[in-house]
């Protein structure tokens, strides 16, 4: 049985308890009435701003949407930033016979020049590697598909430089597999160096071009190569700083 000072003790207890209860519910419903309101407010004030200020408005949003960029915070709303992916580069930012060219190219077949800058400066890259001759890279993709990348010929052949996809899927693989072949970078990797195998294979440059128009089924020059060998030598002379016409 317990005595009366243990149930006193235990009366003074509940009761410390209970204020405390009663003090902390006072507080708990203090904060949100008031954080209640200052959000109300903040909304009031920010369609005032809206209405009355809609500069300000944009002003603070474009502050608050880099302070969250800065912090790598994922804005689900916002449009993804897909400019680098895009296959696409200034002509200013490449050398300057490069841009002549790019600019000539884009010209004659009616293209963008950004995006042609970003072709002309990948074939110098692919010249490095392959030994072959970045003009003639670029011919072989202005005869073949007259550079535009999604093309596909009834025999098969996709893309930019007009490659078998299926025929050389394994060299497709390293870069994700045959869907590749649209991504135009990609298929003048492959491209280039499928007509690197060609060529020296078959021991020069026009009979290799000749094999890539066709393979063992071509057996004789059907004006194709004079075409590719052609538009090389005009891409020579842009380069070299000559006046040369778009025209046909």
């Amino acid at each position: 049985m317990s005595s009366p000072s243990d149930l006193n003790a235990i009366e003074k207890t509940r009761l410390a308890v209970s204020i405390f209860l009663h003090d902390v519910g006072r507080g708990v419903f203090t904060l949100t009435h008031s954080g209640l309101a200052m959000l109300g407010l903040v909304v009031v004030i920010g369609l005032s701003v809206a209405v009355l200020r809609p500069d300000l408005l944009a002003q603070t949003e474009s502050v608050a949407y880099e302070w969250l960029r800065d912090r790598q915070f994922s804005l689900w709303w916002e449009p993804q930033n897909t400019a680098e992916r895009a296959t696409a580069t200034e002509l200013k930012d490449i050398p300057r016979k490069q841009a002549a060219v790019a600019a000539w190219l884009a010209t004659k077949y009616r293209v963008a020049p950004e995006p042609m800058a970003a072709l002309v400066a990948q074939a110098y890259v692919l010249s490095e590697s392959t030994k072959l001759r970045p003009h003639l890279i670029l011919a072989v993709m202005a005869i073949e598909s007259s550079f535009h990348p999604y093309v596909q010929s009834q025999a098969g052949a996709q893309g930019l430089m007009q490659v078998m996809t299926d025929i050389h899927a394994q060299k497709y693989a390293k870069y994700g597999g045959k869907l590749a072949a649209f991504d135009p970078l990609t298929n003048m990797r492959v491209g280039a160096q499928v007509l690197q195998e060609y060529i020296k294979t078959k021991g020069g440059v026009e009979e290799g071009l000749l094999f890539y128009l066709g393979g063992d089924a071509v057996q004789s020059d059907t004006g194709y190569v004079a075409k590719v060998l052609a538009e090389q030598v005009k891409l020579d002379q842009v380069a070299s700083g000559q006046s040369v016409s778009t025209q046909p």
